[in-house]
């Protein structure tokens, strides 16, 4: 089955690359039978999920992606996505009960979306398995772990599950946050989870959490944090030195900068929206070099961009990257990223190569 998955989307990807040679799609074919094959466990949790996951912060969101609107059009887009993810073995899926806000005008839940697209997914093929990651806010009215539980409940109810795989603190609140960790441990405990992680959590909060549910013999399986190769706050706050001191893994969400490391924008064809505020000409002048010399690892490896900068990630353990996939396509490319490893010299080359780039601004509440 895995065959036939793989096949088939290569088959599709293949057609845009249709120029390139032969021997690249045949090595994204075996990239992709690897995709479902390879799992990991997400800490000292028993959770396996496979090496790169997919991001469904886009969907249904109109406050930061899709141009402010959501239509029939992005729905379909969104839901072939995910069906090209599972064919292609990317298992692993991300939302957030806060991701297509209703305080946003037009939006719609991502955890509706995807609770949607695994029904339907599983009443043509029942025997299909997926690993669903969600996420509780620390909104400042929220006190205590019996909000985490009923928050729970409710994205539960939204996915149309009994449990969720990973449920995961979005990021630290202001106050209250011992509560929310006691919060995921009662959740384990109930059965309504099979591990728990936290996001966006500088050192000293993600020793206190793991020291916390340690207590209660709850590993904290994971850190969801923004990493790619030019936003590497993580090698430079202690965060990732942290994780691999205590078994947690890293989850890395933007992993290719919200498709900035795809090669695909240039100082005269920026990102659309709020994103060509971050990445603007003059950032993209300067990440010039460092895209083309991703461009030329590339084709020794006969991989695009994408997938050498997904890989710079995966190759390294321990990280778990999940890039939002908007369309079936995308999703096919993200699974070109693993099957196969950058050397160290090379990881180490584009490391290097990156830190000449100015950084960008990160998700604020990593300082708190």
């Amino acid at each position: 089955m895995a065959l036939h998955f793989s096949s088939a989307c290569s088959s599709v990807y293949s057609y845009r690359r249709i120029q390139q040679k032969i021997r690249a799609v045949a090595s994204e074919d075996v990239a992709t039978v690897k995709a479902g094959e390879e799992k990991v466990n997400l800490g000292a949790s028993n959770l396996k999920v496979t090496k790169l996951g997919i991001g469904a912060w886009s969907w249904g969101d109109t406050s930061y992606w899709n141009n402010f609107d959501w239509d029939d059009r992005k729905m379909k887009a969104a839901k072939a996505a995910f069906d090209a993810s599972v064919d292609c073995g990317l298992t692993f899926f991300d939302t957030a009960e806060v991701y297509g806000s209703r305080l946003s005008l037009g939006a719609i839940n991502s955890e509706t979306l995807l609770g949607r697209f695994i029904k339907e997914r599983k009443g043509k093929n029942p025997g299909v398995e997926v690993a669903i990651a969600t996420k509780f806010a620390a909104l400042p009215w929220r006190f205590g772990r019996q909000s985490v539980l009923a928050a729970l409940k409710e994205s539960l109810g939204r996915l149309q599950l009994d449990s969720v795989d990973l449920y995961q603190l979005h990021w630290p609140g202001i106050w209250g946050n011992e509560g929310y960790i006691d919060g995921l441990g009662d959740a384990v405990e109930k059965g309504l989870v099979k591990a728990v992680g936290v996001s966006n959590y500088n050192e000293r909060r993600l020793r206190d959490a793991y020291k916390q549910l340690k207590k209660r013999g709850i590993p904290l399986a994971s850190n969801q944090v923004n990493y790619s190769l030019i936003y590497r706050l993580p090698e430079e706050n202690g965060v990732k030195a942290t994780c691999d001191e205590l078994g947690i893994t890293l989850i890395a969400y933007s992993p290719i900068a919200q498709g900035v490391l795809s090669g695909k924008y240039t100082p005269e064809n920026p990102p659309p929206g709020p994103r060509g505020q971050i990445y603007n000409r003059e950032f993209l002048i300067k990440l010039k070099p460092l895209l083309n010399r991703i461009k030329e690892i590339g084709e020794k490896y006969n991989k695009n961009s994408t997938q050498v900068a997904l890989n710079w990630l995966v190759a390294q353990e321990n990280i778990v990257p999940i890039p939002g996939a908007r369309n079936a396509e995308q999703a096919k490319e993200f699974a070109g990223a693993v099957g196969w490893r950058l050397t160290d010299d090379e990881i180490n080359e584009l490391r290097s190569l990156a830190s000449k780039t100015k950084p960008v601004v990160g998700f604020p509440v990593e300082n708190l």
